[in-house]
């Protein structure tokens, strides 16, 4: 699920509201070892672009 995350999240980050559903999605379906790899991809690549999405996103998963 992981690769999904990392193929569907740049197409859709052209919205912020598309961008912050598919993120949450991509959070509850990949497995739990895997979250710190995904929260730190995301903050990597989109940082810049949604902070706030980002930060409320992964609001209760340890950096």
């Amino acid at each position: 699920m992981l690769e999904y995350a990392k193929v569907i999240l740049p197409k859709v980050s052209f919205s912020r509201e598309l961008f912050s559903k598919e993120l949450a999605k991509c959070i509850n379906w990949v497995e739990p070892d895997q979250l710190q790899t995904l929260r730190d991809w995301c903050y990597k690549n989109f940082k810049d672009l949604y902070p706030d999405v980002l930060s409320e996103a992964f609001a209760g998963i340890a950096a």
